[in-house]
């Protein structure tokens, strides 16, 4: 700990976020960083603590996680260089867990940050922006492809199923061992949900194909619209690759069974997401009136539904609503959600502040979801809406209101299961191995819909896992 008292001499300093009025105009990245002195005041405020919760005060209550990192991230380490100007060895000690920093330095919540010993009776530490200014030097000085160079190739070929960030992971660590790794993606680039599935301004898709870069000139190849199952079988991968891992996430959305489903303008969340992306790559980030004049509902919340409204406010829409189904959050931590627990308290996201700035109003109707649609020429038009009780219908409430576009924000189920089926799995366990002993699963496909951070963590645990299986080591 270079300096004791870093955190009472210097007050928590984000990364500027750009004015709503400016950012709400493109979709260029919202953040921006501090300077690098600044940073390193803020990598002072770590405390010498004698247990840094940010990273060892993960733990499950009742088989749920609630606290802390779930990476083994050497946190207060790499905060401790950055102060000192050693980012060399600060870039060392992050990548030692996190080979994907560039992604969770942008888009992950920071449970490490709301657990840190700081945030007690304070503001914790800027770990995540840290993060991000370690990462962002790797890539300055040609730190992240020495990193990831293999001393000598062993000869073992692997398959890597899915390129989201599990995949990602799992194909650098093993690459970096001396496995030769192909990474098979349906979609017409690699990179999963980090790619497609969140938007410009919160990680800009240079950041993806960067990475993809590094990897192909390491050695790794990536097959993009190659779906398994449908442009190459299971049993053709079996036979060419000693090892396969399925990282396929969990891509089977969770629907709305409701009368009026079928009619054109009622989409999934991810596929709005990845039509957008899609036509930002394309166009450019300057916004568009791709909505302009149409009134938008998003049904569900969370990072996804943030996502969608502010995509929505980006391309013109006249008017963006949401409806939640569950009861709003209290505005102060409850006696039974005590620090360093994940504060489960009411606050508005990105998306939801640009909406209310630029629109007025209540944005978010809670206790309430839609039971049904009506339609003119095979496309939405209204919605009939319910208030909730124990999330079932009150039957009385309804209203109908006008819209152009719903856009389905409410979770995911799991895998896509037809890819499990294609390796006649039909058991998957906790050390990553199934009931066949060539294949793996990892990421959200094995534990369900998660953190960047988990499948980043899934996949550096299923890489360790294959290397010792193989027992061969370079």
């Amino acid at each position: 700990m270079a300096d004791p008292f870093g955190f009472m001499k210097y007050a928590r300093v984000d990364n500027p976020i750009r004015p709503v009025e400016e950012r709400i105009k493109d979709f260029e990245e919202m953040q921006n960083a501090l300077s690098d002195d600044e940073r390193r005041k803020q990598a002072a405020r770590c405390m010498n603590c004698g247990v840094p919760h940010c990273h060892v005060g993960f733990f499950y209550a009742g088989g749920r996680a609630v606290s802390g990192c779930p990476n083994d991230n050497l946190i207060p380490e790499w905060n401790d260089l950055v102060y000192r100007n050693e980012d060399k060895r600060a870039f060392e000690r992050l990548t030692k867990t996190n080979p994907l920093p560039e992604f969770t330095g942008r888009v992950c919540p920071a449970p490490c940050e709301v657990a840190c010993n700081e945030a007690l009776h304070g503001k914790g530490i800027t770990i995540k922006d840290n993060e991000r200014f370690i990462i962002e030097q790797g890539f300055k000085f040609d730190w992240v492809k020495d990193s990831g160079t293999p001393l000598r190739r062993n000869g073992v070929k692997v398959a890597v199923v899915g390129s989201g960030p599990a995949g990602l992971s799992a194909a650098w660590e093993l690459n970096k061992l001396g496995y030769t790794v192909t990474v098979f993606e349906r979609d017409d680039y690699p990179g999963g949900l980090v790619m497609y599935g969140i938007p410009n301004m919160k990680l800009p898709k240079e950041i993806v194909q960067r990475r993809v870069k590094v990897m192909k000139e390491l050695g790794i190849k990536f097959k993009v619209n190659t779906e398994v199952g449908v442009d190459i079988t299971a049993a053709e991968l079996k036979k060419e690759f000693q090892r396969v891992i399925l990282t396929v996430g969990a891509r089977s959305a969770r629907d709305l069974d409701v009368p009026g489903r079928q009619l054109k303008g009622i989409m999934q969340a991810v596929d709005y997401l990845t039509l957008a992306t899609k036509q930002v790559i394309k166009d450019g980030t300057k916004a568009t009136k791709a909505l302009a004049g149409k009134k938008v509902v998003v049904i569900g919340g969370g990072d996804t539904g943030n996502d969608c409204i502010a995509t929505a406010v980006r391309q013109g829409a006249a008017e963006v609503r949401q409806l939640e189904i569950t009861r709003q959050a209290p505005k102060k931590r409850l006696a039974s959600n005590p620090w360093p627990q994940w504060p489960m308290v009411s606050k508005l996201g990105y998306g939801q502040k640009e909406a209310q700035e630029l629109f007025g109003g209540v944005l978010t109707s809670y206790e309430m979801t839609a039971v049904g649609f009506k339609g003119k020429k095979g496309k939405v038009a209204s919605m009939i809406t319910s208030k909730v009780r124990l999330f079932k219908p009150i039957e009385g409430t309804e209203q109908e209101q006008p819209v152009d576009l719903v856009l389905l924000a409410m979770g995911f189920t799991g895998a896509q299961q037809s890819v499990l089926d294609a390796f006649n799995i039909t058991q998957v366990n906790d050390d990553y191995t199934t009931d066949q002993e060539q294949i793996y699963v990892a990421g959200d496909a094995r534990r369900g819909p998660s953190l960047v951070i988990w499948g980043i963590h899934e996949g550096r645990m299923v890489a360790d896992t294959v290397d010792q299986s193989c027992q061969v080591h370079v």
